[in-house]
């Protein structure tokens, strides 16, 4: 049975510098945090520049689980339509527009300023509708307790 959300919210950013200050460079181990996750190393990366797909977590060994990466859409593309499955998922718009295509194609605006929650077993798709290039972040976890 798949699960369809009753509404999906696409709120205005407060602080867009907000993303800026989180990927810088560097790795380094989790000292603080070494008795929860001895293997796991704390990571600050640095965004590219380029027009095109850039992987930030891979999930596991990596994280616990969280994926992410920068998504660069030239005007006219989108990314396909697709299901979060047994996953959320954020997504941070740092530039152009566009429309999130959610559930049955219900659209919604979107870009430089906002951010989008995808609930699990939710299919969506994110379409460049402007003139210059829709690039955003997503960040992909794991729901526990979904069956």
């Amino acid at each position: 049975m798949r699960m369809r959300p009753s509404k999906i919210t696409v709120i205005t950013c407060a602080f867009p510098w907000f993303i800026g200050i989180i990927f810088v460079t560097g790795c380094a181990p989790d000292r603080k945090h070494s008795t929860v996750l001895p293997e796991k190393k704390f990571c600050i990366i640095d965004l590219d520049n380029s027009p095109e797909y850039q992987q930030l977590l891979r999930g596991q060994p990596q994280t616990c689980g969280m994926r992410s990466g920068r998504v660069f859409l030239k005007p006219g593309e989108s990314i396909g339509q697709h299901s979060t499955k047994q996953h959320e998922e954020l997504l941070v718009f740092l530039s152009g527009h566009g429309l999130a295509l959610i559930g049955e194609n219900q659209p919604y605006k979107i870009g430089k300023g906002k951010i989008a929650y995808i609930p699990p077993e939710t299919l969506h798709n994110m379409k460049n509708t402007g003139t210059e290039p829709l690039i955003y972040i997503y960040c992909v976890a794991p729901v526990c307790g979904l069956h």
